[in-house]
């Protein structure tokens, strides 16, 4: 006796003939989509490059490669192909990263000009220096930037080792000579460098601005560098007016002192309660409908951000809303004065904001003015 799946195989069947359209029939795009996809085959080598991409771009760990989802991943998209081991993965960013200095040593062999960028940080207890060359491309007149250092810089942030530094920066991408100006923050340590080793210019005795050297090369226990042309970063230079040089105001006032020390001293103990405590953020997102913004020294416009984020409740959610807040928070309440006050401060150091974002921004750092 046939079985229902046999009498089901013989009606299919015969609709087929009689021109009924099966469900393999009814997506042919599709059906076409995935033979062309099947029928293409892709390099060991190409996959093994976009691999070195994939780790360097995304600057994911190493021991990506060891782990079984990446692997089922992978062969899920190409079975023939293998993926590199993770001694052979470090391997071979290693030799691409010596081609690429190979590269880079011959390019700047047509450069005449350029200017290097660099600043030192701490994190993890480890200290770093980075070091960034820019140039305008002859043909295109375009700026072109490239990273030349960043490693680890073991010691103190001295004047000498910071030098030393940059002198290998530039001798080992054969670029001495070439650099016309470098571009540092007011830090004492870069400033100090300039001044050791070179002869400060006229318009930075009386600006504070450049500081300038002659293009020779001078020593200092027994080691030989390049004077350089030091550029105060403007960035830096507005971000220290907008922070330190504004604390001077308070030494004319009394009255703005204490109103100013009053509001924001309220504000910081609301960043720092709401910071420190999953509860007392969710409380503040709860009543405000949004979250407060916890100011970093190290971010510019960190404080101008976070103080517009809190001024923005009253108008959005009322005042009764930051009362809330400051009673859960056992804090007092900021007065009409003090809310006047932080609403000037915002109002003030909006163009300070709107100009440091143009200036530190990648390209379009220039200052236009808006068409009417």
């Amino acid at each position: 006796k046939p079985s229902i799946k046999t009498d089901f195989n013989a009606c299919a069947q015969k609709a087929q003939e009689q021109g009924g359209m099966s469900k393999q029939s009814m997506q042919p795009d599709k059906q076409a989509k995935f033979a062309v996809c099947g029928s293409i085959r892709v390099s060991q080598g190409t996959v093994d490059r976009l691999l070195i991409r994939l780790i360097c771009e995304g600057h994911h760990p190493f021991t990506l490669v060891e782990q079984p989802g990446f692997k089922d991943f992978a062969a899920a998209l190409n079975p023939q192909c293998k993926v590199l081991s993770r001694p052979t993965l470090k391997n071979r960013i290693a030799e691409a990263a010596g081609q690429m200095k190979t590269k880079m040593i011959s390019y700047f062999g047509n450069v005449n000009y350029a200017c290097i960028t660099t600043d030192c940080w701490s994190a993890h207890q480890k200290s770093y220096i980075g070091v960034t060359c820019h140039w305008i491309d002859k043909e295109t007149f375009e700026r072109r930037s490239a990273l030349l250092a960043c490693k680890r810089l073991r010691g103190s942030h001295t004047f000498d080792v910071l030098a030393g530094a940059l002198d290998d920066s530039h001798c080992h991408y054969r670029i001495r000579g070439k650099v016309v100006r470098t571009t540092t923050d007011s830090v004492s340590n870069f400033v100090k460098a300039v001044s050791i080793f070179g002869e400060q210019s006229q318009s930075e005795k009386a600006e504070s601005d450049i500081d300038k050297c002659g293009p020779d090369q001078d020593t200092f226990n027994g080691l030989e560098y390049q004077y350089l042309t030091h550029q105060r970063c403007a960035c830096h230079l507005l971000n220290l007016v907008a922070t330190t040089y504004a604390d001077i105001a308070e030494q004319d006032n009394d009255t703005y002192k204490r109103l100013s020390h009053a509001a924001f001293g309220k504000c910081q103990a609301t960043w720092n309660k709401s910071g420190r405590s999953h509860t007392a953020a969710e409380f503040v997102e709860i009543k405000c409908n949004l979250e407060l913004i916890r100011p970093n020294k190290t971010r510019w416009n960190s404080t101008h951000m976070a103080m517009e984020r809190t001024i923005r409740i009253i108008p959005e959610q009322g005042e009764d809303a930051i009362r809330s807040v400051c009673e859960e928070f056992k804090l007092k309440m900021l007065s009409q004065a003090e809310i006047a006050l932080l609403g000037e401060y915002c109002s003030v150091m909006r163009p300070v904001v709107k100009a440091l974002n143009i200036l530190q921004s990648e390209t379009s750092t220039q200052l236009e003015r808006e068409s009417s």
